[in-house]
């Protein structure tokens, strides 16, 4: 509807308020477009849950094909128009930024809380009542999670391993989860230091590399304890593998500067010439002799490198590599212990750094510098092989989540079982608190508590199993008791899932309750869209019919 003659004058005179082509979409029909948008995204990601969950394949303007079961990864590639659905969108990159998994979890839940909540509103329950019932329910979830969830010790490796491998199960890359988690969990160990007060691990993944290479298979990834550069060696005629070498690394260019101002020579004989130029043979010879002094054997530069240069370290047998990522220069710094030298005259050989093996080697079809065998390294990189681009890519996200969930419990090291357990337990608890409140609060905590049903309920779904005889039995056994009964998606059957290894930190669980609950309690709060006329590409606002959802730019299978 238009806002242009909302309000009549004294003299019936039309007062406009917005702007010629602006649109409003007021009360109950802002509401249940938003309702409706949201829901739309929930139910496109809803068959991606856990291990049985399938996978999406989305197909961009330019043809690129992504295969994956990730949440963030399918909501990023594809183009959301409507605002209620970029929400949904947002909560799923933010779940991924800050704890690495749950990010299709937390897109079902929300989903699920406002579902719930269109219900009540239908019975003319108000909005914020629901909202205020949905945080206080919020807040006890979280409270019964940190009741129920195990302690661990944030270096029991065992542990670790249970969690990253969970993490795993539900990507392309379970079937060699065993391997892939040892190699995570000691990365992230490896990498992992202690806090100033010895209160716990801080962990930056910074410090872990991932580099992948089609070819291969999965299982031929590994973990180098070091640093893998995509760059070959700059001369054929320096050495390919230096054994027990000795780092320098270089943040200035082995090269003649140019001036900053315009300059001319003038050069009157050919001896002048020769001069000119043997001047500037001298000043790299020399740049070249203050590297031989430090005895480095190795040389890794930020910048450029002359040619006469690259010929003076290949005669003294220095492999030497140029144009290195800045920020591969500090992994490098913190995995063998070299200083970066910004200026050639302060390099001596208190800044080299050590590593057993320096090698370039072929990998498919390009050359890479492996830099391994660090002592006590505290940057190390991840090698993915796979079969093709797609495999690997999909590897990738895999290994990041597990990277992120491993992270997650060393620095709060409490873990909760998974498969749906403890969202079943936290309704069922939910419910029983929900009948010491009074009024309308109390519809919105029961609601609450069948919204957090859906993921046991959706995994159920996506492994084949009737969700109604699975609810009905999670209920039955949790109430007699049995806290971490949930579904075994495997074996298609309820089950004790703690004794299966089915492991996931407490803060992704937090993180998945608490993100839902908001963004859930925004769109709900939201009773008028009003759509400047500016807006290009795509219908105005929350003036979208019900059901359009405003996808667009990814294909959806």
């Amino acid at each position: 509807m238009s806002l242009q003659a909302t309000q009549g004058s004294a003299g019936g005179v039309p007062v406009l308020i917005l702007k010629e082509g602006a649109s409003q979409t007021k009360g109950r029909d802002a509401q249940k477009n938003n309702i409706t948008a949201a829901k739309l995204i929930s139910e496109i990601v809803r068959t991606s849950l856990g291990p049985r969950g399938m996978d999406k394949m989305l197909v961009d303007s330019l043809g690129d094909v992504t295969i994956t079961n990730d949440g963030a990864t399918i909501l990023k590639e594809i183009d959301v128009q409507h605002p209620a659905a970029k929400m949904m969108v947002e909560i799923s990159k933010a779940t991924d930024n800050e704890v690495g998994d749950g990010t299709t979890s937390v897109v079902v839940l929300a989903g699920a809380l406002i579902e719930k909540a269109e219900d009540l509103i239908t019975k003319d329950v108000h909005p914020t009542i629901i909202v205020d019932g949905y945080r206080k329910s919020a807040t006890k979830a979280i409270e019964i999670l940190n009741n129920i969830a195990q302690k661990i010790n944030p270096n029991d490796k065992e542990q670790l391993i249970r969690v990253a491998k969970t993490a795993m199960q539900t990507k392309l890359i379970s079937k060699e989860s065993d391997q892939v988690s040892q190699i995570v969990v000691n990365a992230i160990l490896q990498v992992s230091e202690q806090i100033a007060d010895g209160k716990g691990s801080r962990v930056d993944l910074d410090d872990i590399k991932v580099e992948k290479k089609a070819g291969g298979s999965l299982a031929d990834t590994k973990l180098i304890k070091g640093i893998v550069l995509d760059k070959e060696v700059v001369h054929g005629g320096m050495p390919k593998r230096v054994e027990k070498a000795k780092i320098a690394l270089v943040n200035s260019a082995l090269e003649i500067e140019k001036t900053e101002f315009d300059a001319k020579i003038n050069i009157n004989s050919p001896d002048q010439m020769n001069m000119f130029l043997e001047e500037e043979n001298r000043m790299l010879k020399n740049m070249v002799d203050k590297i031989v002094a430090t005895g480095a054997n190795v040389v890794i530069c930020q910048k450029g490198i002359d040619d006469i240069a690259q010929h003076y370290l290949a005669k003294t047998s220095i492999l030497t590599v140029r144009r290195v990522k800045e920020s591969d220069m500090t992994k490098l710094a913190r995995a063998t212990g070299a200083r970066i030298v910004n200026n050639l005259d302060d390099l001596s050989d208190k800044d080299l750094g050590s590593a057993d093996l320096v090698e370039e080697r072929k990998v498919e079809t390009d050359k890479w510098v492996f830099i391994e065998g660090c002592k006590h390294p505290k940057a190390v990189t991840v090698l993915i092989r796979g079969g093709s681009q797609r495999v690997i890519d999909e590897a990738e996200r895999s290994v990041h989540d597990a990277l992120m969930v491993t992270k997650d419990v060393i620095e709060k090291p409490a873990i909760v079982a998974g498969g749906g357990a403890p969202e079943s337990y936290i309704a069922g608890k939910v419910r029983d608190w929900a009948n010491t409140l009074s009024g309308r609060e109390q519809l919105a905590a029961e609601k609450f508590a069948e919204a957090m049903e859906i993921i046991p309920l959706t995994l159920a779904e996506n492994a084949g199993m009737d969700p109604i005889d699975t609810i009905t039995e999670l209920r039955a056994r949790q109430g007699k008791g049995s806290k971490w009964t949930g579904v075994d998606v495997k074996s298609a059957k309820v089950a004790d899932v703690s004794k299966l290894d089915i492991v996931e930190p407490l803060s992704v669980k937090e993180q998945i309750v608490k993100s839902a609950t908001e963004v859930a309690s925004m769109i709900l709060r939201i009773d008028d869209v009003i759509a400047s006329s500016k807006s290009a590409g795509g219908p105005p606002g929350g003036g979208m019919p019900p059901g359009a959802g405003g996808m667009g730019g990814g294909m959806d299978y």
